[in-house]
């Protein structure tokens, strides 16, 4: 069975002007309420498509699914239909839920500088926030549910910029050791501590006295400008990227952070994969999101939500990484996968098949999501089912379709990844 669905975009303030809707179109998977005036394209910063209580999609047809008005509603009421070999949960334990969540995400301005949880430590800390008696909903909640959250995100803007994970030592400090050249003596505090970075439990002492503030660093942070308003040849993507969190956020430290972490330039159609533990940032772009369904965040900086340093340190991993860049597998001429080591979750992408008529036949395994990013795709399922979507139209697909035949210029499904060729941890 095929499900239309449709979400309306959540407007935190880092999103962009009508970004999601120049990609996306208006007449799918994305609905702006009409406010009956002109007004300046509203801000969008992303879109949710699937069963968690954050933001759950919408059903078109409500009727399709027993009156159902949402995923999260069609899973609790029936989830044998909706979820199939999900319905007891991909793990011991698990309730019935869709274990993976898909988002379109449109940061015109940095996002915050976070650290998501593992499996263990987002159960521990959801068990003792519950047990503190804190809304899910307040904004000083830190594990609205008990999952991990992990993470790949594939560019569809031409370019998307991002940190993610420590880099090498040795880079930085020849980039701090570069900026302490060209600026005022303020910066030494940071520079100084820098110079004598060995370990990763260094690094953490170091992450903790720049997040937390003090005097010394935010001194520093802004000694740092000199640098970004001088000329220089030199680290142009990490210039760029300082300069916009600067601008955005001209009280904060974690600028200074990001002095230590791998800068990312991401052309259309490349990703990255963030596990647990790994700090990071979207900066500016467009991106498709897919990860574990959670909403577990532990912000450090950059952002005007709720910040909990402690928690994002205890959680951190300080362990220097290259950048976290994801090859696709080319299973097919234009079919590849996207996954990390999570079972939660894989994304497939068709592109470019059934220009001439063919079709390429995947298997998802169990329920999915299938996204049209290109004019047109066509899906038919294992049932006999069959549905044709435009730019911008989602599908929620059940698990009874099993392998679908698909021509599409440019079509993703979210899908877990479940399966023999990963083994499932308990």
């Amino acid at each position: 069975m095929f499900v239309a669905i449709e979400n309306t975009p959540l407007r935190y303030d880092w999103g962009a002007h009508g970004a999601l809707s120049y990609y996306l179109g208006e007449d799918g998977v994305l609905v702006e309420p009409e406010s009956g005036q002109a007004v300046e394209a509203p801000i969008q910063a992303e879109v949710w498509l699937g069963g968690h209580y954050g933001s759950p999609s919408r059903i078109v047809h409500p009727e399709q699914v027993g009156g159902a008005r949402d995923l999260a509603e069609w899973i609790e009421r029936d989830p044998e239909t909706a979820l199939g070999r999900y319905a007891q949960g991909i793990r011991n334990g698990d309730p019935s839920r869709l274990p993976f969540l898909l988002k379109v995400l449109a940061a015109g301005s940095p996002l915050s500088l976070q650290v998501h949880p593992s499996l263990e430590e987002a159960r521990e800390g959801f068990a003792a926030e519950e047990a503190a008696g804190i809304p899910r909903r307040a904004p000083n909640r830190n594990y609205r549910d008990p999952f991990h959250k992990p993470e790949l995100i594939v560019a569809l803007s031409p370019e998307m910029s991002a940190v993610a994970g420590f880099r090498d030592f040795a880079e930085v400090k020849q980039l701090v050791s570069h900026i302490s050249a060209r600026v005022g003596a303020e910066f030494a505090a940071f520079a100084d501590r820098v110079c004598t970075l060995e370990t990763s439990h260094q690094l953490g002492e170091l992450v903790a006295w720049v997040l937390e503030g003090s005097p010394e660093a935010l001194a520093a942070t802004v000694a740092m400008d000199a640098w970004l308003q001088a000329e220089d040849d030199c680290y142009e993507l990490e210039r760029a990227n300082l300069s916009r969190i600067r601008e955005a956020f001209p009280e904060d430290p974690g600028a200074l952070t990001t002095l230590l972490t791998n800068h990312i330039l991401l052309r259309r159609g490349e990703s990255l994969y963030v596990r647990s533990g790994t700090i990071h940032a979207y900066l500016e772009g467009v991106g498709l999101e897919i990860m574990a369904a959670s909403d577990n965040v532990l912000r450090g900086g950059l952002t005007t939500k709720h910040v909990d340093v402690p928690e994002l340190l205890r959680v951190l991993d300080c362990t220097p990484m290259a950048p976290p860049l994801l090859r696709p597998e080319e299973i097919a001429p234009g079919y590849v996968i996207l996954r990390g080591e999570a079972p939660d979750f894989r994304l497939h992408r068709v592109t470019g098949v059934g220009v001439t008529g063919a079709e390429i036949e995947i298997s998802v395994n169990g329920p999915g999501i299938a996204l049209c990013l290109g004019e047109r795709a066509t899906l038919r399922g294992g049932t006999g089912a069959s549905t044709e979507l435009r730019r911008g139209d989602a599908v929620y697909v059940t698990g009874d379709e099993r392998s679908l035949k698909i021509c599409a210029d440019d079509l993703v499904i979210a899908a877990a990844a479940v399966g023999a060729e990963i083994p499932l941890p308990l």
